[in-house]
């Protein structure tokens, strides 16, 4: 058996019944590089970054995502459609197959870790079938120092095989490819997809359990930046509601653009770098992202320019997924390490394309937590295909896909840090449509958005007049320093103010429908802050 880089020596891959051809251990990325291109499974774009093609699977496969239930997990998980169980004895006869796959094939070893803050390091091995893979893990996970691999003692072990697939009757799985995590043995089992997101949102959902579960830390799917006096901002939303766009300031520090944990007195990134959206990418539009596309950065699913190695980042043909991973230091404002003190200010972000919601609006604590576990936006004609008027999408706690825990559990952990920082003052703000729904009204504007955020750090929405909500509850200043204050208030911007109530209390009557399966478990408070429905409802 051949080995090829930095080893560490307590490594033993014979422990995991893995017996390689040839072991690459902890390879720099330039060497993953050139090897992915020797072996013609990439290429190098015009910008210097690695460019490959996962496959059949350019996005998270949700419903072949396992998790072993057993003794630790069966009162623990939130089992749903979203976790899915798989016994131990199916998860055994996975690895015993997948491990005998690898057996005699070269290898690619990497030592990496999660979470910057010292006391919550997760050190992670990944083992994948090939360089590039690698190199994601390299960009994506915190690196340590080879001092630190010297010492390092492995805790958490992904074995991704893409070439793998399984067998359903055999092993337990719908089809042939499959995410596995097992809490008891510490291990994600990854095969036949090469998507490299799912080793990436393996790991997530570990910390999502672990640290809420066994250490009280809030695990959060969102971003977060720190201003010069060392204010830290919080920013949570689905896709499409601008939480990359408006973390990016390059008057404040990138903590990280994705996860992160809430501890006592601190706020800490999960990762080592971004994995971001790069459909329609453009200098003018995402200048931090398109300048951190260069050496060492892992292009996906993306195709060229005629006749060139220039990214075409406005062709989804091969998927609208089409991504981008880099170390974080690619950001030039990045914060290393990735830790910043408590959040001062929380902002929930949410595309209305109702045009119900206020463009900004404060939050109590009860109504924190029934937002957080709303998580609410809206899709518009042609964000997808069959998608011809405004629909309402809800995921709890901005992420539900990725929570091993009832919502609840996050929600009343929010609940209990925002108890204990007073001062810390949550926002909702509508980055959709104001004067009427998608096709009447019009879309607030970026400039007015962040004119909103950057008030609302500096403290000028402290001592301004608010207005309540008639249906949500929410305080929706009167004021902002340059907005106009006419669309502060959304039902004065609309032409038919009952229109506005009945299309109010309709938003309001999904909130409730979409709430109903959480109820059980949701305490008063956040029952307490739910919207006001019509008198038909």
């Amino acid at each position: 058996m051949q080995e090829n880089g930095f080893k560490n020596p307590s490594a033993n891959l014979a422990d995991l019944g893995i017996s390689p051809s040839i072991i690459n251990w902890n390879l720099s990325p330039e060497l993953l590089t050139q090897q992915t291109v020797d072996l013609q499974q990439g290429t190098i774009t015009d910008m210097g970054a690695l460019a490959v093609n996962t496959g059949k699977f350019t996005g998270r496969s949700p419903k072949d995502k396992l998790t072993v239930k057993d003794a630790k997990t069966e009162n623990t998980v939130d089992w749903s459609d979203i976790n899915i169980a798989i016994s131990p004895e199916h998860f055994d006869k996975v690895y015993q197959d997948i491990t005998a796959h690898l057996n005699g094939k070269e290898i690619w070893v990497r030592d990496a870790y999660a979470c910057a803050d010292p006391k919550h390091r997760l050190n992670i091995r990944v083992i994948n079938e090939n360089p590039w893979a690698n190199l994601f893990c390299y960009d994506l996970f915190l690196r340590p120092t080879q001092e630190e691999i010297l010492s390092q003692e492995v805790e958490w072990t992904i074995i991704q095989a893409p070439s793998f697939n399984a067998d359903p009757a055999n092993h337990g799985t719908r089809q042939g490819n499959f995410t596995i995590v097992n809490f008891t043995k510490k291990t994600i089992l990854i095969g036949g997809s090469a998507y490299t997101g799912e080793m990436k949102k393996g790991i997530f959902g570990v910390l999502n359990y672990v640290l809420p579960h066994e250490k009280g830390v809030l695990s959060m799917h969102c971003s977060a930046n720190e201003g010069v006096d060392g204010d830290v901002a919080l920013f949570f939303g689905l896709s499409g509601t601008g939480k990359t766009t408006l973390s990016a300031d390059p008057n404040r520090k990138l903590i990280g653009d994705d996860e992160h944990g809430w501890d006592m007195g601190s706020v800490f990134n999960f990762e080592g770098g971004c994995y971001a959206k790069c459909i329609d990418l453009t200098e003018e539009k995402e200048p931090q992202i398109y300048s951190a596309i260069k050496a060492n950065a892992l292009v996906e699913n993306t195709t060229y320019l005629p006749n060139s190695n220039t990214v075409n980042f406005a062709d989804g043909s091969i998927t609208e997924n089409t991504r981008v991973a880099y170390p974080i230091s690619h950001i030039n404002n990045a914060k290393e390490p990735s830790i910043g003190g408590n959040p001062k200010n929380i902002f929930f972000l949410t595309c209305d394309a109702y045009g119900i919601l206020p463009p900004i609006s404060r939050l109590n604590k009860g109504q924190a937590m029934y937002s957080f576990i709303s998580g609410y936006t809206a899709k518009v004609a042609g964000t997808e295909v069959g998608v011809t008027e405004p629909q309402a999408t809800f995921s709890a706690c901005f992420g539900r896909a990725f929570l091993p825990l009832h919502p609840t559990k996050y929600a009343e952990l929010l609940g209990k840090k925002l108890e204990d920082n007073p001062e810390v003052k949550v926002y909702l703000i509508n980055t959709g449509w104001s004067g009427g729904p998608y096709g009447v009204g019009s879309r607030m504007k970026l400039s007015y958005t962040r004119a909103m955020i950057t008030a609302a750090m500096n403290g000028e929405l402290d001592n301004v007049d608010y207005e309540k909500h008639p249906v949500f509850g929410f305080e929706m200043p009167t004021t902002c320093p340059n907005v106009p204050s006419e669309l502060l208030i959304p039902q004065s911007t609309w032409e038919n103010k009952e229109e506005y109530t009945k299309k109010a209390y309709d938003l309001a009557a999904m909130f409730v429908k979409n709430f109903e399966k959480y109820a059980a478990q949701a305490n008063e408070e956040i029952l307490a802050a739910a919207p006001k429905l019509g008198a038909n409802a």
